[in-house]
């Protein structure tokens, strides 16, 4: 009933959420009562076993179901000797329905609230953990003045937090906080576990999330499709096993094209991502003064200097999946190189990765892609492709994904926390996988390779897109492990092997 985030396989949204609750209540016959004390009876043991010594909590309550499941934690804590101040933002006597009702059970096991009206500072908050129970997954847009100055009273109060179901002041379906956000040490979301919880800003406001399915039948998430959760340890079952008889010939060949001046690393970690992760063989085209090099570092590629583009036609000819842009640059060079690779794609039906200063120059000139196209911008590359700001990328990275996926008819990842995948008129799923420390330079370069190694592998392009943004999280974990800050993108590229054998 109680879990770590791990056991999540599927995402929703705030309306996707509603429905599981309400099949949940009318097809199965679970009161919403009884569920609503399911919740509190949750959010109440993980606040134990987060803070097993706290022996006082404040719990701050808004207007709707969101505040009952509060008023129950209150009660249950009551009814264990903790000493419980609940503050009601407004009155009480307006809850309805089942917060209405967990409102009058807990108030008969003791609990007395304080009322925090709308125009106040609020009272002091005296627990040892604070626990967030203003709003819930039907807020929209920035918090109301009274809340705003609620979420801001929690997060500077210096105790513990725990929300109830998602932090307030973040958006269930994106991850948005478009004002005032509660910051939680732990949230605990129920039956379905809330997409913004897993990317973007939500991430940050989350803390820890813990899951509660609520005991609510298999059945009803049957009903309901959400969008992947995506982590290594499930999706590399799809991995294709190599036959004893394997020859590097049936593992295909990348081109890595990219490494203007001074930028040789960005396709040397390229070429060799693509090789750990299964390529048969894996050629560079760079600036002849990279050869020397890139062979003293991996004698296993294939490199080619060329300072003439036209030179790049035989190596498009024989390779069979082709990974542009890795320090490839913005100069006429960088230019026609690009174009002649896309063009190479399109005609010969070729697989194409573009990233890095490949998806810039695509912005600058857009064109259709073909369909075993993959784009793997960070925020920033994906606004310049849509035109629109970070910020705007960043509010709903689910949308700016698809767009991006259906503008360019490919497959599509929007890097970060919670990098967000997508194909055309789909979500492909959020990686769950990843830390904060493989916000460096370089990493971006790796995931190209190991995306392109894995097509060249034999991987379909949407597998090779879970496969690879999975696998490519899952070795920076690994790498992390002798510490996050300082974690270099080759460290992740010494991690992929054994990320594959895990």
């Amino acid at each position: 009933m109680l879990s770590a985030s791990p056991s999540i396989v599927r995402l929703y949204s705030a309306d996707e959420a509603r429905s599981l609750d309400r099949a949940a209540i009318e097809r199965h016959g679970i009161p919403g009562i009884h569920l609503m004390k399911r919740a509190g009876a949750a959010a109440f043991d993980a606040l134990r076993a987060q803070w097993p010594s706290a022996r006082s909590l404040s719990v701050v309550c808004g207007a709707g179901n969101n505040a009952g499941d509060g008023w129950v934690v209150a009660g249950l804590a009551r009814d264990r000797g903790f000493d419980v101040q609940l503050l009601q933002l407004g009155s009480a006597a307006p809850l309805r329905g089942d917060a209405a009702l967990a409102r009058d059970w807990a108030q008969a096991h003791g609990v007395s609230h304080e009322e925090w009206t709308d125009g106040s500072d609020g009272a002091q908050l005296r627990g040892e953990v604070v626990v967030d129970a203003l709003l819930g997954t039907g807020a929209k847009g920035p918090p109301r003045p009274g809340y705003a100055r609620a979420i801001e009273r929690i997060n500077t109060s210096g105790h513990g937090v725990l929300a109830v179901d998602l932090p307030s002041g973040v958006a269930a379906d994106t991850g948005h906080t478009a004002g005032a956000a509660v910051a939680a040490d732990v949230t605990v979301t129920f039956i379905g576990a809330k997409r913004g919880l897993y990317t973007g800003a939500g991430v940050d406001c989350a803390g820890s999330v813990v899951y509660a399915d609520l005991g609510v039948p298999r059945a009803v998430f049957d009903a309901v499709p959400g969008v992947a959760a995506l982590r290594w340890q499930a999706v590399r079952a799809s991995l294709r096993e190599r036959p004893r008889s394997a020859h590097k010939n049936r593992f295909g060949h990348v081109l890595v094209i990219g490494g203007d001046a001074g930028m040789g690393g960005a396709v040397a970690m390229t070429a060799e991502a693509a090789l750990r992760v299964g390529a048969g063989l894996v050629s560079v085209a760079t600036r002849p003064n990279h050869v020397a090099p890139l062979l003293a570092r991996r004698p296993e590629l294939m490199v080619r200097g060329l300072d003439d583009p036209t030179e790049l036609d035989a190596l498009l000819a024989r390779a069979s999946v082709i990974a542009v842009g890795p320090g490839i640059g913005r100069s006429p060079w960088a230019e026609a190189l690009f174009q002649r690779a896309v063009d190479a794609a399109i005609g010969a039906g070729k697989p194409i990765v573009i990233d890095a200063d490949a998806l810039t120059l695509l912005a600058q000139t857009p064109r259709r892609l073909p369909d075993q196209t993959v784009l793997t911008p960070h925020p920033g590359e994906a606004a310049r492709l849509l035109g629109v700001s970070v910020a705007d990328v960043q509010s709903d990275r689910f949308g700016a994904a698809q767009t991006l996926a259906t503008r360019f008819g490919a497959r599509v990842v929007v890097k970060g926390a919670g990098s967000v995948l997508a194909a055309p008129g789909q979500i492909l799923g959020v990686c769950l996988d990843g830390n904060p420390g493989m916000a460096t330079a370089g990493t971006g370069d790796v995931l190209t390779g190991v995306v392109a190694g894995l097509l060249a592998a034999g991987a379909g392009t949407d597998d090779a897109l879970r496969l690879g943004v999975c696998l490519h999280a899952a070795a920076g974990d690994l790498a992390a492990r002798d510490g996050m800050r300082g974690l270099l993108a080759t460290d992740v590229l010494a991690c992929l092997r054994r990320a594959l054998d895990g």
